[in-house]
């Protein structure tokens, strides 16, 4: 990326009922689909969407929507892609145009995925999260920036979280069925609430208590065997949740749940991560993020 998105964007101050006056960009609408937050973006003249994934460490491109389109994008290096169900090889890709939030800018390294319908162009991950503060309004299906100085998120966060050591992911404690505590990621790109190792669930016998059915998951790479159930509550910051949507790997079936780290070169030891949190859960909040220090602050939305 040439320049940065603070350059190109226009800040207005704003007052919200959980905030004081702050730089702030215009509230961007977004759909959310299978669980997904899209964002809209066009690529060379091409209208489409981009997936904000917070569980991501890196952004990606559609290979499916370059193939549509026949476009010839210059080729980088080749990196290892560590999804949940396996590593594959995947092609970089450069010098690509892209018009995301008003502003128009050259996007570098992005990593050829098949993200589906070619309508949907690309993922965004660590590379642009950790670019600002994000706010993420899910009730009201929106979505905006902060200029990372404007707001201090280590006095006004109300969960814990931290990013990594070991794999430089954004990590969330959750309370789970009032039984445990569990560093799981912080995954918008993940459309159920809960995906935990089977071993966590084993343990507890919530698979057998809960009525758990068997399903299919669907990672970066690759498609498994899943075990869903319900999970009668989890507290996620000041809040406890009712019912959620909850998967774990089928029996004998392989996971990687910890993601991987940027450079694939770190031997720091992280948490001990035993899931992710997705969807289900944050669906019915405002989450205010610093990605890159690694504070969040949960909320409602307000009344209108």
């Amino acid at each position: 990326m040439r320049s940065t998105l603070l350059q190109l964007l226009t800040f207005v101050v704003v007052t919200t009922a959980s905030f004081n006056s702050f730089a702030v960009t215009n509230w961007v609408d977004f759909e959310v689909i299978n669980g997904h937050i899209n964002l809209p973006v066009t690529i060379n003249g091409v209208e489409g969407k981009a997936i904000l994934d917070s569980g991501s460490q890196v952004n990606a491109i559609n290979i499916s929507f370059i193939n549509k389109n026949k476009f010839e994008f210059s080729k980088g290096s080749k990196v290892d892609i560590k999804g949940v169900y396996g590593t594959e090889t995947r092609q970089l890709y450069n010098n690509v145009n892209v018009k995301l939030f008003g502003a128009e800018l050259e996007l570098d390294e992005l990593v050829g995925l098949r993200l589906g319908h070619h309508a949907v162009q690309l993922l965004l991950g660590a590379g642009l999260l950790e670019k600002f503060i994000f706010q993420i309004d899910y009730p009201n299906s929106r979505l905006r920036l902060f200029e990372r100085d404007s707001i201090d998120l280590a006095k006004l966060k109300n969960i814990d979280m931290q990013i990594d050591r070991g794999t430089g992911q954004p990590i969330v404690k959750v309370e789970l069925n009032g039984e445990k505590n569990a560093w799981l990621i912080l995954d918008t790109g993940n459309n159920s609430g809960l995906f935990l190792k089977r071993s966590l669930a084993t343990d507890s016998n919530w698979l057998s208590l809960y009525g758990a059915q068997s399903g299919t998951g669907y990672g970066v790479n690759n498609i498994a065997s899943i075990d869903n159930f319900r999970l009668p509550e989890v507290k996620f910051g000041p809040f406890t949740i009712e019912n959620v949507q909850s998967s774990v790997p089928a029996d004998g079936q392989s996971e990687f749940i910890s993601g991987q780290d940027r450079s694939g070169l770190s031997r720091i030891k992280g948490k001990n991560i035993k899931g992710l949190v997705g969807y289900d859960i944050l669906k019915h909040f405002v989450l205010t993020i610093d990605y890159k220090s690694g504070h969040m602050h949960v909320g409602l939305p307000e009344e209108s």
